[in-house]
């Protein structure tokens, strides 16, 4: 087919638009809710997945270095346990201040520290608070950090990360299933849409059969139709989420003890997924609307 001829066909399908304005809306109103039932539970899917994530990272690794290690022999542990490849930070606890976290986690016996041992550390042990970047792969980190020299111990708590584990595969299954289960629905709703009005059309279509026009000839301004329609519905979803997503995160984010208590620090700011967001809307709004225009065109393409 030439170019002329395609351009005539891209133009018949944009004009086909305006003429037939009721369902082209009916058609952008069920891809603009289709599309954001999908995008929105794939973004509850994605936060909730780093904030499990946000609450493993809290799952430290408290390491107790030898009583009475140098500086130098402290600060050699520190880079080897930084050269370990799960390591996500390293703070170190000084004896001073395990010493007074201590007197803070035994408030009753305060009297006692004061009396007997005011504020000489010297019997404390240095240690290290280490938090990891996969909690699936904890306990081998705490038992390689307890190799290292001049460590006491490691220790941390496996059934944290164990029930971190559980809770991310229960999520991943049943965003996974809500994700599908919307999707499948809406293909069912777009279908039955774009085939009411391909329907509504359903003479247009014979008539230009009859007359020897081809498959492809036919198929081009629905499927241009259908495209265009689609990337206004990716357009309008992009942007109703992003006012939704900004809004919630602005609301959540202020509450200070509920991002540390529930991990919702790790909340993901919209700046760092709009541009996939938007190239996913866009995209699938595209793809979706010119597949079902063209699909639903072949009953009454074979007259």
């Amino acid at each position: 087919m030439k170019i002329s001829g395609i351009k005539y066909l891209a133009n018949q399908g944009v004009e086909n638009i305006w003429k037939n304005k009721m369902m082209a809306f009916a058609t952008f109103c069920v891809l603009l809710i289709s599309l954001l039932l999908v995008g929105i539970a794939g973004l509850f899917y994605i936060n909730l997945n780093s904030m499990i994530k946000g609450l493993g990272s809290q799952n430290e690794v408290v390491v107790i270095m030898n009583v009475g290690t140098t500086e130098e022999q402290n600060s050699a542990a520190e880079a080897a346990i930084n050269e370990l490849p799960n390591i996500d930070k390293v703070t170190f606890i000084s004896k001073e201040d395990a010493l007074a976290r201590q007197k803070a986690n035994l408030p009753n016996a305060e009297k006692i520290f004061d009396e007997y041992i005011g504020s000489d550390a010297s019997f404390m042990p240095d240690g290290f608070s280490v938090t990891v970047k996969d909690t699936d792969k904890i306990s081998d980190t705490t038992a390689q950090i307890s190799s290292l020299a001049n460590i006491q111990s490691a220790s941390a708590s496996p059934q944290v990360a164990e029930f971190l584990r559980e809770l991310r595969k229960v999520v991943s299954l049943i965003a996974g299933a809500v994700i599908i289960a919307l999707a499948v629905v809406s293909m069912i709703i777009i279908s039955n849409t774009t085939k009411a009005s391909v329907f509504a059309r359903r003479e247009e279509i014979q008539i230009m059969k009859y007359v020897g026009a081809t498959n492809a000839f036919i198929r081009m301004p629905f499927f241009v139709e259908g495209m265009v329609t689609g990337l206004f519905a990716g357009a309008g979803a992009y942007f109703i989420t992003w006012a939704i997503y900004r809004s919630a995160y602005n609301m959540i984010t202020e509450q200070g003890m509920l991002m540390n208590t529930f991990g919702v620090k790790s909340l993901i700011p919209f700046e760092d997924i709009r541009l996939p967001l938007a190239l996913a809307y866009l995209i699938f709004g595209a793809l979706i609307g010119a597949l079902g225009s063209v699909i639903s065109t072949r009953k009454h393409i074979d007259v």
